[in-house]
């Protein structure tokens, strides 16, 4: 496995939309690794669904925003 995740490293890293979109892409390759142990797996799903979330929560407020300027061009 390219990459060691371990329960200490399972949380969501700081960083701008790119930056954990990528991290998602590189955990996704990761899970996708024949030789990745179960427990190496499980730590990133968990890791990956947090980053979803995350992701999702900025998209949701990205979409939020646009909404108000929207509606501010509008009057």
């Amino acid at each position: 496995m390219a990459e060691n995740t371990t329960p200490e490293t399972a949380e969501v890293n700081e960083g701008g939309f790119e930056e954990q979109y990528e991290e998602l892409e590189q955990i996704v390759a990761n899970m996708q690794d024949p030789d990745a142990s179960l427990q190496e797996s499980f730590e990133n799903y968990k890791k990956g669904m947090k980053l979803v979330k995350s992701l999702t929560g900025m998209i949701d407020q990205i979409e939020k925003e646009v909404m108000v300027l929207s509606e501010q061009e509008e009057v």
